[in-house]
């Protein structure tokens, strides 16, 4: 009995004392876990009811998750269990639509009706919709715990743009929105020609200061893409200059309201020289010339003749 008490203490004492040295030897983030090293083997460690089902179900835990990482199955096991709790996205607003359909949006948005408003990704959805013909600018927001709100800005069809054999709308930049079969934007400024869509807006501008004659103007059209010519209602074509656009459309309008010049049989009016206005008659404005000049020569003579 003495021999084994005596054993004992001298192993608490030894035990006692390397506790002391890894005290000094180990890091303090280690301490612990040096201590419970020491504990465990020599077998001072009480071990807790149920362990080694608790490490079981850890283990298979740890495993379930590694097979789900490994296969690419996190967002399938996230949504099948956030939807169970309720998050799966049963109402979805749209809403600043006009020209897009409300279908289209939706479809946009990717869900098959257990998608998880959790790992729903509002930002991806957005883009799918940007993407969109008719749409400028989209926002799509999470409403927990089930709801997503999406809210469109369009695009504003600014002219009607005619390229080779192609109509299409599009905006005050230039770019093509979709392609023209309305019949509602016909009353959309015309712009025909290479280039034409990209330099209107500064012309149709332009135009604002000469009302009377862009309520003529039946289409714009980009010459050389370089200058414009206008032709009006009546196939009058009016030919401007590369520069002082101001200027010749000013001129355009003077002669209209001091001679009528524009509502006569008049096939062109070219404007492009600075010193002179050329007028281009129709084939039968042309011989109705030729018959008044002829008419008044034949008047001239029998006046001569008389005298």
């Amino acid at each position: 009995m003495f021999a084994m008490m005596g054993i004992g203490k001298r192993s608490s004492f030894a035990l006692v004392n390397a506790d002391a040295a890894v005290a000094r030897l180990v890091p303090a983030l280690l301490r612990n876990l040096a201590r419970f090293a020491a504990r465990l083997a020599s077998g001072n460690v009480n071990v807790p009811r149920h362990a080694g089902v608790i490490g079981l179900v850890a283990l298979f835990s740890a495993t379930g998750a590694y097979g789900m990482i490994e296969g690419g199955h996190t967002q399938v096991v996230i949504k099948q269990a956030t939807s169970t709790l309720g998050f799966a996205i049963s109402e979805i607003k749209v809403a600043g639509h006009k020209e897009t359909s409300e279908i289209d949006v939706l479809q946009a948005l990717e869900l098959d009706g257990a998608t998880s408003l959790i790992g729903f990704d509002s930002e991806a959805a957005r883009q799918r919709i940007l993407a969109m013909p008719w749409i400028a600018n989209a926002q799509v927001t999470k409403l927990y715990p089930d709801g997503v709100s999406v809210l469109v800005t369009e695009k504003q069809p600014f002219a009607v743009w005619q390229h080779q054999d192609a109509l299409s709308l599009i905006d005050s930049n230039g770019d093509p929105i979709v392609a023209f079969s309305d019949e509602k934007y016909l009353g959309l400024p015309l712009l025909i020609g290479e280039g034409a869509n990209r330099h209107g807006q500064a012309l149709l501008a332009l135009m604002t200061d000469f009302p009377s004659l862009a309520a003529r103007v039946k289409a714009y059209v980009r010459v050389g893409s370089r200058r414009w010519d206008l032709v009006l209602d009546d196939g009058v074509k009016v030919q401007l200059p590369e520069n002082e656009l101001e200027t010749a459309l000013s001129e355009a309008v003077s002669l209209e309201q001091d001679h009528g010049l524009l509502a006569r049989d008049v096939e062109s009016v070219d404007l492009r020289l600075n010193d002179r206005i050329v007028v281009r008659l129709t084939p039968d404005g042309q011989s109705l010339r030729d018959a008044t000049l002829k008419e008044n020569q034949t008047r001239k003579k029998k006046s001569e003749a008389q005298t």
